[in-house]
C-alpha cells in the first residue's frame, strides 16, 4: 500500500515540547531516556538520539508553566520509535531500575509499546515495530489492535546487555493529537496536507501516514467534541515537524492549505530549525 501524494521517507521531524523545568526535562529525556544534546540557546535545548542536527526532540522551558488542562486538544503523546526490541528492552529496564512510572503497554499488532509521561506529563509512547511485511491489513486498513504486551519477554532481551543511552538511529515514529473534531481534522491533514488514512475503525479515533507507514499521526476526539485548546502558559506541544524531502510534494501541500486559506509562514528557531510554519484547524503548529 501507497501513499496518494507522499513518498516513503516522509516522516516525523521533531516534537517541540513546553516544559516547567529544563533541567528536570533534561534528566528525563537526556540522562534517563538516553537522548544527546547537541545544542543550547536561551529556554531552548535540542536533542538527538545520534547527538547530531537535525534536532528531535526540542524543549522551551517556560517559567511558572502549568500541567495541561483535561479535556482539551493538543498532545496525546509523542511516540519515540527504536529500531529492535534490544533498543527498547534497554530503555525498559533504565525505566524499571530507576523506578519511573508505566502508564501501560501494547502489542498493537505492528508494533510493540511502552506508555508513559514525562515529568510534565507529557505522553510518551516508546515503541519498536515490527517486520513491514508482518503488519496485518484487512480491507484496505491497517488492522493494529491493542493486546497485552509480554513486558518480562521484552525486557528478557536486556539481560545480557543493558546497554547505555539510546540506540543512534531511534527518531520519533508519530505524533498523536487530540482534536475537537475528526472531520475537520481529516479534511487539514488528508485533503490539505496529503496524508493518507490508514485506519479510520479505532473508535473516536483516525491514523494516517504517508508511504504505506501504519501511522505518523494519530488523531482522536477523546477529550470530548469540540474540546478547547490549551492555554498558552500550559506545558505540551509547541510544534512538531513533518518532513516531506520531496520537493514537489511539499510544494503542492503548501499550495493546497494555502488555496484553503491556511495562512504560513517562514519560521525558524535560533538557526537549528527552520521551515514553513502553519496551523491546524485546533491551532497545533505543524512545521514544514
Amino acid at each position: 500500500m501507497t501513499s496518494t501524494f507522499h513518498p516513503s521517507n516522509t516522516h516525523i521531524g521533531h516534537a517541540h515540547l513546553q516544559v516547567a523545568g529544563l533541567e528536570r526535562s533534561l534528566a528525563f529525556y537526556r540522562d534517563l531516556l538516553g537522548f544527546l544534546e547537541i545544542a543550547r540557546s536561551g529556554p531552548t535545548a535540542f536533542l538527538s538520539s545520534s547527538g547530531r542536527l537535525p534536532a528531535q526532540v526540542i524543549l522551551t522551558v517556560l517559567a511558572g508553566a502549568r500541567p495541561k488542562p483535561p479535556r482539551t486538544t493538543g498532545l496525546y503523546h509523542v511516540a519515540i520509535r527504536l529500531p529492535e526490541r534490544l533498543a527498547l528492552s534497554q530503555v525498559l529496564r533504565r525505566l524499571l531500575e530507576q523506578r519511573w512510572p508505566l502508564q501501560g503497554a501494547a502489542d498493537h499488532g505492528v508494533s510493540e509499546a511502552l506508555y508513559l509521561s514525562d515529568p510534565d506529563g507529557n505522553g510518551l509512547e516508546l515503541y519498536v515495530d515490527r517486520p513491514r511485511q508482518d503488519w496485518p491489513w484487512a480491507g484496505g486498513q491497517v488492522a493494529m489492535s491493542t493486546d497485552p504486551l509480554d513486558l518480562q519477554d521484552l525486557l528478557d532481551q536486556s539481560v545480557s546487555n543493558p546497554g547505555e543511552g539510546i540506540h543512534p538511529v531511534t527518531d520519533i515514529g508519530h505524533i498523536h493529537l487530540q482534536v475537537s473534531d475528526l472531520a475537520r481534522a481529516e479534511a487539514f491533514y488528508s485533503n490539505l496536507l496529503g496524508l493518507e488514512i490508514t485506519q479510520r475503525s479505532y473508535p473516536g479515533a483516525l491514523f494516517l501516514s504517508a508511504g504505506g507507514y501504519h501511522h505518523h499521526l494519530g488523531l482522536n476526539i477523546w477529550a470530548g467534541r469540540g474540546a478547547p485548546p490549551p492555554p498558552p502558559d500550559a506545558v505540551g506541544l509547541l510544534d512538531f515537524k513533518v518532513e516531506i524531502p520531496d520537493p514537489s510534494a511539499r510544494q503542492q501541500a503548501l499550495e493546497r492549505v494555502q488555496e484553503a486559506g491556511v495562512q504560513v509562514e517562514d519560521w525558524s528557531l535560533d538557526g537549528y530549525v527552520s521551515g514553513t510554519m502553519l496551523h491546524d484547524p485546533d491551532g497545533t503548529r505543524i512545521l514544514i
